[in-house]
């Protein structure tokens, strides 16, 4: 008999966060939907935005804040 391959669970949607957020909860809410810590994926953003041309990460982030929806509330 094979071996089951387990069925990951399906990702939540990208949404910005309501609890870890400094400026819109951009990076907050990668971080969620990463399952990292945000101070993680907001360092990782900042050195990835100054260190790469081809980056223009303050666009991106405004990109990011228009179209990521917010988290709803929790009931």
């Amino acid at each position: 008999m094979p071996d089951q391959v387990p069925i990951p669970a399906k990702r939540a949607r990208l949404r910005r966060s309501r609890k870890d957020r400094m400026v819109a909860g951009v990076c907050g809410g990668i971080a969620e939907w990463l399952d990292w810590d945000p101070t993680v994926v907001r360092l990782l953003y900042v050195l990835i935005s100054l260190l790469s041309a081809a980056f223009p990460g303050l666009l991106v982030y405004l990109i990011l804040w228009a179209v990521t929806p917010v988290d709803e509330p929790d009931a």
